[in-house]
This record gives C-alpha cells, sequence and structure tokens, in this order.
C-alpha cells in the first residue's frame, strides 16, 4: 500500500510549505519537493491548494462508553470508528471511568485492540477511579510490562467518585508506574481524573518536593472550575504537562480561551494537550437544575477547538496544531506520532485553506476521501 500525496501545504505541524509526502504501507517515507516515485498501485493523491497536517490524536476518550452514575440505562454507547475519522484523529488513548463493574479493563484492552484492527492508533491507561488500581494482570508493573498498549494508570483525585487516596499512597502508586515503566521500556503516567475537590495540585507538590519526577503526573480536565485551572496552571509552570478537555464543562467561555489563559500566564506551549473525554456521559438540566436527560460526549472537540483557536484567536496553525499532534505525542513518548516526517506513522489530514476536513489517512490507509468515510467500522456497514 503506498499513497504519494503531492502539492500540499504541510504543517508537520512546522509550516514546510507546499511539498510532497510519501507514505509505504504504515510509514511516513518522504517528505519533500517534486518527488520522484515509482512503486508499483502507487495512488497518487493531488492536494494542490489544501493544507496537510498530522492526524489528530485523543489521549482521554472513553472508547467503551463512560456513564453509568445514574444507574444501567445511563451507562453510554461504544465508541464507532467513523467517529474518529469524521473529525480527523487517528491515535487515540481508551480510559475507564467511575464504572468499574461493568465497564472492565480487559474489556478496554479488548476495544484498544479492535480500533487497531479497524486501522486507527490505539492504546490505553489501565485502571478507571478507583485506588488501589484495578489492573489487567496482579500489579502496575505487570501491567506495563505485558501489555504493550498500556501507557500508565488512570485514577481520579479531587472527585466525590473517587477513592481519596492519600498522599502516601499517591507516591507508592506512582513508584509502582515508574519502575513498571522503566522496565517495559516506556514513560509511564499517573492520568488523573481532575475533580472540583481542592487540594489534588498540593499533594502533587508535596511529592514532587519528596524529589518524585513531575513528568509521571498528568492531571487532565484542567479547564473545567476556575480554582483547578489556577492550581494547574502553577503546576505547569512548574514543568508539568496540563491536558484541558474540550468536550466537557469549562470555566471560560471556550476550551480555546482557557489555552490563551494559560500562554498568557507564562506556560510553556509545549505542556499543553487538548483531549475531548468523549463518550462520556453528559446530563441535561432543566431551568430548576434538575437533571431531564442524559447525552453523550462527542468526539469533535479537539477539532472544534483548534478552529476556534485559528479563526477567532488568529492563532499560526502550526501552533495551534501542536495541542493536539505533536505535544501528545511528544508528552506520551510515542515516538513518530502527531508528525509529519520521515518515519513517522502515517497519519495524517487534508483541510482546505478554511480549515474543513476533506481527507483523513490512518496509518497509510485513506479512510476520508474528498470529505466522505470510505472505511468504517466491522458493525457500521
Amino acid at each position: 500500500m503506498a499513497t504519494l500525496i503531492r502539492n500540499a501545504r504541510v504543517f508537520a505541524p512546522k509550516d514546510l510549505g507546499v511539498q510532497d509526502v510519501l507514505m509505504v504501507d504504515e510509514k511516513i517515507v518522504a517528505v519533500g519537493k517534486d518527488l520522484s516515485v515509482t512503486l508499483p498501485e502507487l495512488e497518487t493523491v493531488d492536494a494542490a491548494g489544501k493544507i496537510l497536517t498530522p492526524g489528530f490524536f485523543d489521549q482521554h476518550i472513553h472508547v467503551t462508553g463512560g456513564g453509568g452514575e445514574g444507574g444501567p440505562s445511563t451507562r453510554t454507547p461504544e465508541l464507532v470508528l467513523s467517529e474518529l475519522i469524521a473529525c480527523g484523529t487517528t491515535s487515540v488513548v481508551g480510559v475507564s471511568g467511575t464504572d468499574f463493574t461493568t465497564r472492565s479493563i480487559p474489556n478496554l484492552l479488548a476495544k484498544v485492540r479492535a480500533l487497531q484492527t479497524e486501522g486507527v492508533s490505539a492504546w490505553m491507561y489501565t485502571s478507571n477511579y478507583r485506588y488501589p488500581a484495578t489492573t489487567l494482570t496482579d500489579s502496575v508493573p505487570n501491567d506495563l510490562f505485558f501489555v504493550p498498549e498500556c501507557l500508565g494508570v488512570k485514577i481520579a483525585l479531587g472527585d466525590h467518585r473517587s477513592s481519596f487516596p492519600t498522599t502516601q499512597q499517591v507516591l507508592a502508586l506512582l513508584a509502582d508506574i515508574r519502575v513498571g515503566a522503566m522496565l517495559a521500556g516506556k514513560v509511564g503516567f499517573m492520568h488523573v481524573h481532575t475533580g472540583n475537590i481542592p487540594g489534588s495540585f498540593e499533594m502533587y507538590d508535596e511529592i514532587v518536593a519528596k524529589g518524585f519526577p513531575i513528568k509521571h503526573i498528568r492531571p487532565t480536565h484542567c479547564g473545567r472550575i476556575r480554582h483547578v485551572f489556577d492550581a494547574a496552571v502553577q503546576f505547569a509552570l512548574k514543568g508539568g504537562h496540563i491536558d484541558i478537555t474540550t468536550g466537557a464543562s469549562c470555566c471560560f467561555d471556550h476550551p480555546a480561551e482557557a489555552v490563551i489563559a494559560a500562554l498568557e500566564a507564562g506556560v510553556d506551549p509545549k505542556l499543553i494537550t487538548l483531549s475531548t473525554d468523549g463518550h462520556g456521559s453528559v446530563p441535561r438540566f432543566n431551568d430548576k437544575g434538575e437533571m431531564v436527560g442524559l447525552g453523550v460526549g462527542g468526539v469533535e472537540g479537539n477539532l472544534n477547538e483548534i478552529r476556534r483557536l485559528i479563526r477567532d484567536y488568529k492563532m499560526p496553525i502550526e501552533q495551534a496544531l501542536t495541542f493536539v499532534t505533536s505535544n501528545v505525542g511528544a508528552a506520551l513518548g510515542l515516538a513518530g506520532q502527531g508528525v509529519v516526517e520521515k518515519g513517522a506513522c502515517a497519519n495524517a489530514c487534508l483541510f482546505t485553506e478554511d480549515f474543513e476536513l476533506t481527507d483523513v489517512f490512518a496509518r497509510g490507509r485513506r479512510m476520508m476521501k474528498d470529505r466522505e468515510i470510505v472505511v468504517k467500522g466491522t458493525f457500521e456497514y
């Protein structure tokens, strides 16, 4: 399988100008001007006048469904492949949430592997909101070592549904993650669902003060409420990564505004990522504050907020893209993800000049062609 994309303006995410991009099987093998290519069954795509970007990377998505807090009928459905393709997402990290009873970790792993088979890049965090961690094997280090897809551990802190572990317990979990990841040749992360109850960032300060590396602590939902955002900014100013959710509640008018506020506060742009929290449950309330229904969180939030940064805030395309491409791949220690360069995974999107998505390539395979999704999930046909 070989595809040559000609004459696109390539954002790698750095602006490379007009280039050709050659994909062979699942890799990008060349990026350059006027590439001369002779390969059997080569597909050539004329992308003149279009923008080529890396495929988007969503590092927090409930691929097996979320919800469940209101009983079995409130469990949200599983993700299907075409949802990702429709918004240019070619790489995901699957997570579990509150429901540790019916949403098992083996089921999460099975779904991640199904998505890989269907054509996108996929990983996972073991466990859910609970402490001690809910694992596939007998321990966190063994999950990291024996399960290639496992990048770390999900946990909830500062949330009424969390297990409220002590600082020492969180430090012990982090030590297991760090050492297990070292043995597995990974970086290893504690991916934290951050709730509204204060205290989690103070806990991180205490842990880092003991000499533990800040790089293993990865809070998400950092824009959900103002005191969380302010604490997250201080965390990032000390060198920690922060993740802002694009598909849930936000203390700003839009998540894009949270990105701008973090940058204006002096946060290194490379330490900011975006994720959707897709397929979590979204409650609907009436004017009395009573819940009257539930929806399902979409997975298009990253694309919507990148467009907003570019269109409304006039952010350069090459900077806006980093929050859902190269920053994510680098933060997770996944070489070749979120970039367009020789040797990288062949994930790419084509956009019109006004940033409307027209084509998606995942691991070298064309999944969307001229705005039509041409590859769908196993049970979507």
